[in-house]
């Protein structure tokens, strides 16, 4: 057993220098110039996105709500249908750390004493559609990203802009998996399999 763990320590050692690594060869992630945030705030619908552990309940409609809270902060709350017929709900709080563009944010989900943004992932806002209707967000390390949108469905054009901009980014469009909506896409596949019939 201890030879064991010590292969597993060392396994999980080299993949993350081999992230690490990986992404150093990369340029740095940019955000978008500006982002208005009483016109990002409301509800948006998850399109796809980079399997989370805190999202591995979630089997459908996921779906995405901010607006303004105590002490500058925004509240977001994430819920989503579980396998079970049940919805599930996370409250949390977003911060501003880019007051310039307002396209950088910290987001928790720790609430003891007070939110707790050291445990908080990074939110950077990649890019926004016209009319803010989608939006592509990611972090510095691309260990997250999502595509959102304000439907529950992205016309094909708007679904390839986002994966441009991912891909322009550094981002594996492989690695975001599609979100499964009543009213939109019926199935979970890598982004990068997406195709639309003709």
């Amino acid at each position: 057993m201890r030879y064991f763990l010590t292969a597993l320590s060392l396994c999980a050692f080299i993949c993350a220098f081999i992230q690490i690594t990986a992404n150093a060869e990369l340029p740095p992630v940019k955000t978008v110039a500006s982002v208005d945030l009483q016109e990002y705030l409301g509800s948006w619908f998850e399109i796809a996105a980079i399997p989370q552990f805190f999202e591995k309940q979630c089997v459908a409609n996921t779906v995405a709500e901010y607006a303004l809270a105590e002490n500058d902060l925004i509240s977001v709350v994430n819920s989503c249908d579980t396998a079970n017929g049940k919805r599930s709900v996370a409250t949390g709080r977003a911060k501003v750390v880019d007051r310039i563009s307002n396209s950088k944010l910290k987001v928790t989900f720790v609430n003891f004493l007070g939110w707790r943004f050291l445990f908080g992932g990074d939110y950077w806002v990649l890019a926004i559609g016209e009319n803010y209707s989608y939006a592509v967000v990611g972090a510095p390390g691309r260990d997250y990203a999502w595509i959102l949108s304000r439907t529950p469905e992205l016309k094909e054009a708007q679904i390839t802009e986002t994966k441009q901009v991912l891909a322009s980014q550094g981002f594996d469009t492989c690695k975001l998996i599609t979100t499964i909506q009543s009213s939109g896409l019926q199935q979970k596949i890598p982004l990068c399999s997406l195709t639309f019939e003709k």
